[in-house]
């Protein structure tokens, strides 16, 4: 599992040319997963996510959590993440998840997210979105399962 974390001041999806999810302070991620992938990788992520000490304190550091903040989340599914472009010019996406595989991922995500009280807005899985993004700072990290 691989997410594309980015602390947002706002971020915003739409699905031909309707808002689709839409967050003020808090993380866009954009969400991809591979074949090996298990709802124990997802458990992983969403601690790791909802945990992760990104957000400024008083002093101006990096030193408070999603959970401390109460900020949102824009879930963006995105198979791309396990693009391979080694060879050739275009890329090879063999190690992204099937899509009926992800998805279920994906929706496992999302629910364990709220379960710790985040709210969660998403895109569409599986259709194309244009996806609005204000990055704060610019702080833009990479989680990974394995």
């Amino acid at each position: 599992m691989r997410i594309v974390v980015q602390r947002a001041k706002r971020g915003r999806v739409l699905v031909n040319e309707q808002t689709v999810g839409e967050i003020t302070a808090g993380l866009v991620l954009l969400v991809g997963f591979t074949h090996e992938d298990t709802e124990k990788d997802v458990d992983f992520c969403v601690d790791k996510i909802a945990n992760l000490r990104i957000f400024e304190d008083e002093a101006g550091k990096m030193n408070h959590s999603l959970l401390h903040t109460g900020g949102a989340v824009l879930s963006v599914s995105q198979f791309t993440l396990y693009g391979d472009c080694k060879k050739g010019r275009r890329p090879n996406f063999m190690q992204a998840a099937k899509p009926d595989v992800a998805e279920k991922l994906y929706e496992q995500f999302n629910a364990k997210l709220r379960e710790k009280s985040i709210r969660v807005e998403t895109g569409q899985f599986g259709e194309m979105m244009d996806v609005e993004l204000v990055n704060d700072g610019p702080v833009t990290l990479v989680v990974e399962s394995a």
